[in-house]
């Protein structure tokens, strides 16, 4: 006689108990990269909002309408504000630089999307853009102090080449990147319109490619912005305002910091917590300019 089983339809099967066990060691790994993510998230978080609300408090300090409007002053251990020339230096030269870099390495990264694939010269072009990209600030500085300050003199078109050095090799790459990230399909059916090369590019591959453009354009400024070491050799340490780029010497926010944080006086070192704010707050407000373009050029 055979005896058969039915089997229980409410008991697990072997099936049922991998799944699960697979499902918690999952839901394990997911808690434990969170927790990761998070707690590398507030190591990184904390030290800097410490710092920007050290620079914070002190900056305020000195921070009113005479720290925008009054010159620096000449007895550097006097008390009292003025930074007036050096807000004015930055804006002019970061201004300028932009203006240099920013077409230039455009229309380099264009060329070596749209035009150059498989030319010998388009990895030469792409070995300088690294190399430049990991040379040193300093460097760049001595390089442009060589060629241009020695002949005409220390001027704030000076400090705008040597800013405009370290800008475009991010130009170039972050463009490039944005273009290359806008599907060929596009390129093929403007293509099959008729539309020629150059206006295939100008019509469709830029205004695509335009969010991370301009954001990589921008973020480039705020980092050049921040620079010190070149603008040391090229730019001088003008106290007076100066709006002529290309005759005598000017200054930046970035040298005055370096100047006054040295000396062992409270009213340098003050005009320097200021100076130090003003460029923070100069940078933060690139920064978000860059994100709210981008996303806006993206929502398009």
């Amino acid at each position: 006689m055979t005896v058969t089983t039915v089997p229980d339809p409410t008991a697990p099967s072997s099936t049922d108990l991998g799944v699960r066990t697979i499902q918690r060691s999952r839901r394990f790994r997911n808690g434990l990269a969170t927790v990761l993510i998070c707690t590398t998230v507030v190591i990184t978080v904390v030290p800097l909002l410490l710092i920007f609300g050290y620079v914070l408090k002190r900056g305020l300090e000195v921070i009113s309408l005479d720290f925008f409007t009054k010159p620096v002053p000449i007895v550097s251990r006097l008390p009292g504000p003025g930074m007036g020339p050096a807000v004015v230096g930055t804006i002019l030269i970061t201004g300028a630089a932009a203006l240099m870099a920013i077409p230039l390495g455009v229309m380099a990264a264009i060329y070596l999307s749209e035009y150059g694939r498989g030319r010998p010269l388009t990895a030469v072009l792409r070995f300088l853009s690294d190399v430049m990209s990991g040379v040193p600030s300093i460097v760049m500085g001595l390089f442009i102090y060589t060629v241009w300050v020695l002949t005409f003199g220390q001027s704030g078109f000076a400090g705008a080449l040597a800013l405009a050095a370290l800008m475009l090799p991010i130009v170039i790459r972050s463009s490039e990147s944005m273009l290359r990230l806008v599907p060929q399909d596009l390129r093929e059916a403007a293509y099959a319109l008729g539309t020629r090369r150059s206006r295939t590019i100008l019509t469709v591959v830029l205004p695509a490619a335009l969010p991370g453009v301009v954001s990589g354009c921008l973020l480039a400024v705020a980092r050049a912005a921040g620079e010190t070491a070149p603008l040391l050799f090229c730019v001088g340490a003008a106290r007076e305002f100066n709006t002529d780029l290309l005759h005598g010497a000017n200054t930046a926010l970035s040298v005055q910091i370096f100047r006054n944080a040295q000396l062992p006086f409270v009213g340098p070192q003050q005009r320097a917590w200021g100076a130090a704010l003003t460029l923070i707050v100069l940078v933060l407000v690139l920064t978000i300019l860059a994100r709210w373009v981008s996303s806006r050029f993206a929502v398009r």
